[in-house]
């Protein structure tokens, strides 16, 4: 028992960031996977198919004259842009969020710890790009190079959390690290490639609201409104001025307030002055669902108050988004997404062009990438071998690499989501190549873990994230 509580107490406190994300993603990835599920399905249903696609091209209006908030390039969105453009900005800018708290706090505040997924996510980046470009040099798809390269933190981990406790808590880290890095380069490959007919006083008029919203934080402004309600007129200007208006969301969170107005001390003193006020002779009353009086209410008032001012903004906006955004925007973007009908693909067309181009990247390019980059830091030195792992272990968590679901379809849309029915056909191919490549992967590396991991849970570390 000793040896456990000496285990566990540096474990609660360094990890403690990194269990909440895994908690977190392990739902959601369950939503996500119906969600995929039922797109796939209705989209195949004759008599209702026709009401799923025609629903996505109907208009989005927020009016007030002749303005309209969700309008891109002075034409109002379709719900599908709205999904793609609005919705998946919260998205990003929560993972922005989770950036900036991992930079500071957690598994990317040390080199140390922070090293072998950062090696591990550039292999599962860099190989899955050349092996698209080996398939796509020349063709008419060799722009959608950026498909395969990222990986899908909420369904990789829905997997693994399949295998509980089993799974050393190290894994379970450096997979979570190593898709927040894989978020990274996709912001990073979003911004450059993505971007273009750039609108210049745009981006100025939406550089000068970023400045407001690093002077709010200089200056200690705690109104989560003051940054929401800016962000959204930076959202706007990215949006019109030729950059993705995801980056928007990326930027804006980076200006969020990671520092509390007070300190836990203060606060603690705080709320013992405001419940001081309570006296024993009031128990018997409070026991009762009743009407407080002024001066109680004033007094829990004080309490809300101190509560509200020693979470930082930054923490308690991610707190607040992540169930928004695990069990609605993601779960609402796969479904809106994920609905091919198979009565326009031929089945053939899995084993070429873009499909087998995707497929390869996910499959064969993200084991290799990872498995082999992480080989190489580990034997060389730069980094140690996650806990209670091994060589077998690593490559079942590389082949949950290959799960790239929602950041791929959202590049693939991004590459052929332009009208026109080339461009179409291209994007209903390489999000089968997508579905299919992520399914076999998510597969390959749960019967992988179940074969190599231990029968029972040998190590006291994994019981902490069940």
């Amino acid at each position: 028992m000793n040896k456990l509580s000496n285990i566990e107490e540096p474990v609660q406190g360094s990890f403690y960031s990194a269990r909440q994300a895994i908690r977190r993603h392990v739902t959601g990835g369950n939503v996500l996977i119906f969600a995929t599920i039922m797109a796939f399905v209705v989209a195949n249903i004759p008599s209702i198919n026709s009401y799923y696609f025609d629903f996505w091209a109907q208009e989005v209006r927020l009016q007030v004259g002749e303005f309209n908030l969700f309008s891109h390039g002075g034409h109002p969105m379709t719900v599908l842009q709205f999904i793609n453009d609005a919705m998946m900005s919260i998205f990003f800018f929560a993972i922005g969020l989770e950036i900036k708290r991992e930079i500071l706090v957690g598994e990317l505040s040390s080199l140390k710890k922070a090293i072998l997924p950062i090696i591990a996510a550039i292999g599962g980046m860099v190989v899955p790009v050349v092996i698209f470009l080996l398939f796509g040099w020349g063709t008419d798809y060799v722009g959608g190079a950026a498909i395969p390269m990222a990986t899908d933190i909420a369904f990789s981990l829905g997997i693994l959390g399949m295998l509980g406790p089993r799974v050393p808590i190290s894994l379970k880290i450096f997979l979570t690290t190593l898709a927040v890095v894989d978020d990274i380069g996709g912001i990073i490959v979003i911004a450059i490639f993505y971007s273009s007919n750039i609108d210049v006083m745009m981006l100025i008029y939406a550089l000068v609201l970023l400045v407001v919203l690093i002077l709010g934080a200089r200056f200690k402004i705690q109104s989560k409104m003051f940054y929401l309600l800016i962000g959204m007129g930076v959202w706007y200007l990215f949006l019109n001025s030729g950059i993705h208006s995801t980056i928007a969301g990326v930027l804006v969170a980076f200006c969020i307030p990671s520092t509390p107005l007070f300190e836990p001390k203060i606060y603690i003193r705080k709320i013992r002055n405001a419940i001081s006020n309570f006296h024993a002779e009031d128990d018997e009353r409070l026991n009762k669902r009743t009407i407080l009086t002024k001066n109680q209410m004033d007094w829990l008032k004080q309490v809300e108050s101190a509560s509200d001012k020693v979470i930082s903004p930054l923490q308690d906006l991610e707190d607040s988004l992540h169930p928004i955004v695990n069990f609605v925007i993601i779960p609402f973007f796969a479904f809106a997404n994920a609905g091919i009908s198979m009565n326009n693909i031929d089945i053939t067309t899995l084993f070429e062009g873009v499909s087998l181009a995707v497929m390869c990247g996910l499959m064969v390019g993200k084991v290799v990438g990872i498995f082999s980059f992480s080989w190489l830091a580990i034997k060389m030195n730069i980094a140690p071998m996650p806990q209670y792992s091994n060589w077998k272990m690593l490559m079942s968590v590389a082949l949950l690499g290959g799960i790239g679901f929602t950041v791929s379809m959202f590049i693939a849309n991004l590459s052929f989501g332009t009208i026109g029915v080339d461009s179409m056909q291209l994007l209903n191919q390489s999000k089968l190549g997508i579905i299919v490549g992520s399914i076999a992967s998510g597969l390959l590396g749960y019967i992988m873990l179940r074969v190599t991991l231990p029968k029972r849970k040998n190590h006291p570390l994994s019981e902490l994230v069940d």
